[in-house]
Parts: structure tokens; C-alpha cells; sequence
């Protein structure tokens, strides 16, 4: 019989596990994944309906930019609002909800007679996107052993890429007709997905649990993917772990506040993570790509292939981050990404300042974009899964992801009116700046979480903070 590792991990009771029940945990993993995919498919597919919508209600260029934007309204409060569901209710009946609103907000806007109704239907998807942008990272962390942890987290970010690039082939599809509705009605299938899947095929997490002390379930979904004696060894020790913390923090360890000292080094480099995200300048080529391109001559004679080929860029640069994230872990990856953030966007700021060849400006977007998607893009969200405590996850990737969407809307928002006030190469060299800022907080602050458990995640984080542990 072979023997199967049985350390213990507080990001789920799961330790190593046979081939058979990693292959039943992959298949969790994807099915909560259609989260990710949705975050994807629902921020991408207005760019393609909006010039079909824009025609039908006549809409101003402030209404555009409207429906574009409440949506990420949407998201920040959905995102606020999850931390205290997932943990009220459980993460499998939360991503079933978000399922539900997901299908109401992609309803209403099918049926949409005009501008009011559709800000309504944006903004319900919003709700629904924010709170699976929390959700998703830390249910994938707690189903996962921690030796496949990094792979199964970065499914997150890379359905997140499939769905863009789905709402792009779809647009392209219904383009010939200018059929919008169709584009967004495409969303309720992997809603309808997502509802069924936490109706009947996915397992609540064990960690979530045994918080609430329902044993008996948490032992038959280990025993599911490992066997009896297995599940028994892993819940003691599990508990067993969970004394010792209460030991060693006292009362605080039944809340594990935010705010409490033991916890606030999480917080700091999950909030500061999620800005350093969106304030490197991601958005700013994924939104504003033709846009860029018409600064330098060239034309965006077709905006959906374009987006199309961006959508293929970041993608595959998605496959290969989950290729090494478990291989080189998430703090080899962070480095290396944002380094080459910063070398990227001074390179493309440069190109406008020095007026070099259009062709140089498109290298320079299309390697920030595949140095982006390798490392930053898929491990903050890794990270979030990982680095926050057992009691305090759902709040800790809830308000990490509230600022990681309000990040968004400050930058989509500002970006252009920037470039108008300073100069499109000096707007990229703050962006550059941000991403080397960056770099040095990741040095300095962010532990690797590859291979570790949680207990040894923090160690390595109260450290980095100049904390002592016990």
C-alpha cells in the first residue's frame, strides 16, 4: 500500500493525497473555477456588445462609459459583501448564490429596453463578479494539498483569461448580425454550470467545517479523496494545530480580526498586492489598446481581432505560470514579473517620448502583457488564497479583492485624462515606477507559501515584519 504524506495544512486538513483523488479534486477545482471564468467573460464581453448597444439606445459617450464602469462598482461592494457570506454560510452555498446572480444580472440585460435597465443588469453582474473574485481563491485553497496548492489556485486567473477570450470569440461570432444580447446571453450556460455545480457536485471545504464542528461531513469529503484512517489522522492533527494557535494567540484566535496584530501583515500584503496589480498598468493595455496604438499612427482597423490576440497572449502566458508556480513557487514568479513590468512600461513610455517605430510600441505592450500574465496576473491571486489565516480568509481575500476592484476603476478612470495632462510616455513611466516599487516590496515583505503550510506561511510572515513568534 503506498504511503501518502500526512503533515497537516490549515488551508484544508488535505495533505497528499492518491492519483485518484487529486483527479476528483481537479475536477472540483475546475467546476468552482467557472467562477473565475465568468470574472472573465463578463468584464470582456461589453467591449465587443457596446458597439451594437451604443447604436440600439443611442447612447452618449458618458452612458458608454457607464455601463463599462458600474459593473466594477458592482464588483467592489460584491467583493465587500462576500467575506462575511463565506463564512456565514460556507463557500459552496456562496459560490451557488453568485451562480444565481450571475444569471439574474445576464437576464436582465438580455431583456434590457434601454440604458437604465442594462446599468441595472451591469451592475447585479458586478455584485456577483466581486463576490466570485473572493470567493474562488479561497475555496480552491482549502480543497487543495498543498503539493498541487499553486497549480489549483492559478485556474483562478486562468479561467479568468479563457472567459476574456471566450467574450471575444463571441463577439466575433454575433458581430455579422450585431446580435449583443446574444453576446451576453452566452454567460448564462457557465452560470447555469456554477448553480449546478454547487447544487450537486462539488464538496463544501473541510476547513470550513471544522470550524463550525461538523466533523462527521469533514471526514467523509477527506475520506472521499483519501481513505478513513487517512481522514481521521489529518482531522486530529488539523484540530491539534488549531489548539496550539489558540494557545499561542488567546482570545484573539477566535476572531483573528483584520486588524489584530497577528493578522495585519496579511492584510498589508494582500491589499498592497492587489494595487500593486491594477496600478502597474495592466488595464490600461487590456481596456485601452486601440486607443494606445492610434497615439502612435497606426490604426485599430478591427478592436475585436485585436482584443482577440490579446486574449491569446495572456492566456498562454497563463498556462505557463501554472506550469512553474509549483515548480519555482509564487515569490521567484512575483519577481520576475514585476521586474519585467517596470522594464516594459519604461520601455513603451520611452517609445512615445523618442517617437521610435510603431512596431517597437507593440513589442513593448506585448511583452508587458506575457511578463504580466507569467507572474503577477495568476499569483496574486494565489497568494490571497494562501497567506490570510483559517478564521480570518474569507474577510482577508474579500477586502484584498475590494481593493484590487476599486484599484481598477481608479485606474481605468484616470488613465486617460493622465495621458491627455502629462504625455503618453510619462503616464507609462509612473506605471513603471509603481511596478519597481513594487518589486521591492515583494522582496522585502511577501514569504513564499510554495509547499507550506499555513502556521509555517506566517512564521515566515510575522519575520519578514519584524514580529516575533512563538
Amino acid at each position: 500500500m503506498q504511503a501518502y504524506n500526512t503533515a497537516p495544512s490549515q488551508h484544508g486538513p488535505l495533505a497528499e493525497v492518491p492519483p485518484e483523488g487529486r483527479r476528483k479534486i481537479w475536477r472540483w477545482a475546475v467546476l468552482i473555477a467557472v467562477g473565475g471564468f465568468l470574472f472573465g467573460f463578463d468584464t470582456g464581453v461589453i467591449s465587443g456588445a457596446l458597439l451594437f448597444i451604443k447604436k440600439d439606445f443611442g447612447l452618449s459617450s458618458f452612458e458608454q462609459g457607464a455601463v463599462v464602469s458600474v459593473l466594477v462598482l458592482g464588483a467592489m461592494v460584491g467583493a465587500l459583501a462576500s467575506g462575511r457570506l463565506l463564512d456565514r454560510i460556507g463557500r459552496r452555498k456562496a459560490l451557488g448564490i453568485e451562480g444565481a446572480v450571475f444569471l439574474v444580472g445576464t437576464a436582465i440585460a438580455v431583456v434590457a429596453p434601454g440604458f437604465v435597465t442594462l446599468l441595472l443588469a451591469r451592475l447585479v453582474l458586478g455584485l456577483a463578479v466581486g463576490a466570485a473574485s473572493a470567493t474562488v481563491p479561497v475555496y480552491l485553497s482549502e480543497i487543495a494539498p498543498k503539493e498541487i496548492r499553486g497549480r489549483v489556485l492559478t485556474l483562478n486567473q486562468l479561467l479568468i483569461t479563457v472567459g476574456i477570450l471566450v467574450a471575444y470569440v463571441t463577439n466575433l461570432i454575433f458581430s455579422g448580425a450585431g446580435d449583443w444580447r446574444a453576446m451576453i446571453g452566452v454567460g448564462a450556460v457557465p452560470a447555469l454550470v456554477m448553480v449546478a455545480a454547487s447544487l450537486w457536485f462539488v464538496p463544501e471545504s473541510a476547513a470550513w467545517q471544522l470550524s463550525r464542528g461538523r466533523t462527521a461531513e469533514a471526514r467523509r469529503g477527506i475520506a472521499s479523496v483519501t481513505n478513513d484512517a487517512t481522514a481521521d489522522v489529518l482531522i486530529r492533527r488539523y484540530e491539534d494545530n488549531q489548539a496550539k494557535e489558540a494557545k499561542e494567540h488567546g482570545p484573539e484566535q477566535k476572531s483573528r480580526s483584520l486588524l489584530s496584530p497577528a493578522v495585519r501583515p496579511a492584510l498589508i500584503v494582500g491589499v498592497l498586492l492587489a494595487a500593486i496589480q491594477q496600478f502597474g498598468g495592466i488595464n490600461t493595455i487590456i481596456y485601452f489598446a486601440p486607443t494606445i496604438i492610434e497615439q502612435t499612427g497606426l490604426t485599430a482597423s478591427n478592436a475585436i481581432f485585436y482584443s482577440i490576440a490579446i486574449g491569446v497572449i495572456n492566456f498562454v502566458m497563463t498556462v505557463v505560470a501554472t506550469r512553474f508556480i509549483d515548480r519555482a513557487g509564487r515569490r521567484p514568479l512575483l519577481l520576475f514579473s514585476l521586474a519585467g513590468m517596470a522594464v516594459s512600461m519604461a520601455l513603451l513610455g520611452l517609445s512615445f517620448v523618442a517617437g521610435w517605430p510603431s512596431v517597437l510600441t507593440l513589442v513593448f505592450m506585448v511583452l508587458f502583457i506575457a511578463v504580466y500574465a507569467v507572474g503577477l496576473g495568476p499569483v496574486f491571486w494565489a497568494i490571497i488564497g494562501e497567506i490570510f489565516p483559517p478564521r480570518a480568509r474569507g474577510a482577508g481575500s474579500s477586502a484584498a479583492t475590494a481593493t484590487n476592484w476599486a484599484s481598477n476603476f481608479a485606474v481605468s478612470l484616470l488613465f486617460l485624462p493622465l495621458m491627455q495632462l502629462i504625455g503618453e510616455g510619462e503616464t507609462f513611466w509612473i506605471f513603471a515606477a509603481i511596478s519597481l516599487a513594487g518589486l521591492f516590496f515583494v522582496a522585502r515583505f511577501v514569504p513564499e507559501t510554495k509547499g507550506r503550510d499555513q502556521r509555517e506561511v506566517d512564521a515566515d510572515l510575522q519575520s519578514r515584519f519584524g514580529h516575533a513568534t512563538t
